[in-house]
């Protein structure tokens, strides 16, 4: 006869899985080297644009060491243009109000002046950081995050600025100077401010390799290079920064956007880069979170420790402050149960998790979706990540913890209206009976056997671990 083996036994088992949840989940999520797991962390973007300053960054930094550190989050990015000394002032016609393009005369040459060293390397603008005045670029502010625990990362363009060309000005460690190496053809189609960099010439890589050296000097550990594979995809500028970062003494993760990355660069992309941007900028819009199921599932088999296909940056919380980036100023326009779906989907998938809103103005509700050790246990630790199905209506995807034989599974209602979504166990081989565990309620949800059933709200998800239930022979 084979019967459960008793309440004691029952109960033992238990236990043992809450002190592995406490261990596996408690502890530090990063390992020693470069975004060993999915990095975790908060870029101001999708509140800011390109026009945070020196305070409010500071705030959100103190905001990410008290409120989300503790729940793994740890990179504290600042987007682009920080070395424009009035973003959201100036203004292209040809854009929306307030794009940080510069002004430029017939022939090209910038009217405005960007802060910018002798080398040709962009610096942060002292008028919004003050503390990088005097030369000292982005290291007080650098040492400042490093103080609350957390790291430091910034956004570049890629390519040598406009504004070195026709200063001409002289590479760091060669005998070239930016006229040698620029591609003045070469320009970002919503972003002016840059030109390419012929990696064929000489002092191109002692370009890239100088501005990274001043990171590494600064105290960097994240970069994010953008209008780097859209298109065309600039595998040569990507290589001179992968060489760059490497001879730079200092651990930098490298992030590649915007996206949609080519799927045929994926080895590319492995071999070169710790995350990429497998989407366009994604939005509070829910075809946006529909189309991000197709995209990471055909990243799936490339992720793994120290390269990630990166969904985009999670828009909850209130976003484009002041009616930019995106949009009119808001609160996101998902609904609650599509705030779950997008973290499970995300978490399953093991896209880094790099959170948009603004932290001044977070609300606690918001917080909830970015502060459930057990749903970024997902993220951080599973394996064999994988869409086991996915139909209009529905979707499913599995993972296993390395840690145990768990399971995790991720039902996903992809309809207009409340419905049964089911896996059917025996897709994996899951035989006999298991434990349910509901991660986002974190708490135990019953046992299933032959098939998972969860009645889910419209646009919803449930994640869920599944432990098989020990069972023995009696005498």
């Amino acid at each position: 006869m084979i019967r459960l083996s008793g309440a004691k036994s029952f109960s033992l088992r238990v236990s043992s899985v809450a002190a592995y949840l406490f261990v596996t989940l408690i502890s530090p999520m990063f390992g020693e080297g470069v975004a060993v797991s999915p990095p975790m962390g908060w870029n101001s973007f999708d509140a800011y644009d390109c026009r945070i300053n020196e305070e409010q960054f500071r705030q959100a930094v103190d905001f990410m060491a008290e409120r989300l550190k503790p729940y793994g989050w740890e990179y504290c990015v600042i987007d682009y243009c920080w070395f424009n000394p009035a973003p959201g002032s100036w203004n292209n016609p040809a854009r929306r109000f307030g794009h940080p393009d510069l002004k430029t005369d017939a022939d090209g040459r910038p009217i405005e002046r960007l802060a910018m060293d002798s080398w040709g390397r962009l610096l942060p603008s002292p008028e919004r950081f003050p503390s990088a005045s005097q030369g000292r670029g982005f290291k007080p502010l650098a040492d400042y995050v490093h103080s609350r625990g957390l790291k430091f990362g910034i956004h570049i363009m890629r390519g040598i600025p406009r504004q070195a060309y026709f200063d001409d000005t002289p590479i760091k460690k060669s005998s070239a100077s930016a006229k040698d190496i620029a591609e003045n053809w070469d320009r970002c189609d919503w972003c002016n401010n840059m030109f390419g960099v012929d990696a064929t010439k000489p002092g191109a890589q002692e370009y890239y390799d100088s501005l990274f050296a001043l990171y590494a000097k600064w105290g960097v550990d994240f970069v994010k290079a953008d209008d780097t594979m859209v298109p065309p995809y600039h595998r040569a500028e990507i290589e001179m920064m992968r060489k760059a970062i490497d001879k730079c003494g200092r651990p930098i993760v490298l992030s590649l956007s915007c996206g949609e990355a080519p799927l045929s660069q994926a080895k590319h992309l492995v071999g070169n880069a710790n995350m990429w941007r497998v989407s366009a900028d994604f939005w509070d819009e829910w075809s946006q979170l529909e189309h991000a199921f197709e995209l990471l599932n055909s990243w799936s088999s490339h992720i793994g420790p120290g390269h990630w296909p990166d969904a985009d940056m999670i828009p909850i919380g209130r976003l484009s402050l002041g009616g930019r980036p995106h949009g009119p100023e808001r609160e996101s326009k998902f609904t609650a149960a599509e705030k779950q779906t997008l973290m499970t989907l995300f978490c399953i998938a093991r896209s880094p998790l790099i959170w948009g809103g603004d932290p001044l103005s977070v609300t606690e509700e918001d917080l909830s979706y970015l502060s459930n050790f057990e749903i970024l246990s997902v993220n951080q630790k599973s394996e064999n990540n994988q869409q086991l199905y996915r139909t209009t209506n529905s979707a499913c995807w599995v993972a296993t913890d390395p840690g145990t034989e768990d399971t995790y599974v991720a039902l996903f209602n992809l309809s207009e209206k409340q419905t049964e979504i089911a896996m059917d166990l025996e897709w994996l081989s899951l035989r006999g009976e298991y434990l349910v565990r509901d991660l986002w309620q974190q708490q135990a949800d019953g046992t299933a056997a032959g098939r998972l059933v969860r009645d889910l709200p419209p646009h919803g998800a449930g994640l869920y671990r599944l432990t098989k239930v020990q069972f023995s022979q009696e005498k």
